[in-house]
């Protein structure tokens, strides 16, 4: 059985850091192409970054790039989403989803997605 698992969410000052994991199980990193993505009240789902089981490759929305680092830990089936300098309108739901799709294809949103999770909610406040 497949599933996606984020932990990691909470409450932080701005300009802090915070680390996402996304567990997976049912299948190995290697095999699909993980991504991190958020949702905002009113606003829609967007892709932040994606990492390619199959080569590494990484995508970074323009919005996070030089803040958020994706990895992996594959003895884990674990990606993370390390995030740093934070800001207030970072405050949104994270999921993580998994696809069978590249990098760019995944993050932004071309096609369904086979896997997300339940989402952690992150918030960003003084």
């Amino acid at each position: 059985q497949v599933q996606v698992v984020e932990s990691g969410g909470g409450l932080v000052q701005p300009g802090g850091s915070l680390r996402l994991s996304c567990a997976v199980s049912g299948f190995t990193l290697e095999s699909y192409t993980i991504g991190w993505f958020r949702q905002a009240p009113g606003n829609k789902r967007e892709g932040l970054s994606c990492l390619s089981g199959e080569d590494g490759t990484t995508y970074y929305v323009d919005s996070v790039k030089g803040r958020f680092t994706i990895s992996r830990d594959n003895a884990k089936n674990t990606v993370y989403l390390q995030m740093n300098s934070l800001k207030p309108e970072d405050t949104a739901v994270y999921y993580c989803a998994a696809k069978r799709a590249t990098v760019e294809a995944m993050c932004r949103l071309w096609g369904p997605i086979n896997y997300w999770g339940e989402g952690t909610q992150v918030t960003v406040s003084s």
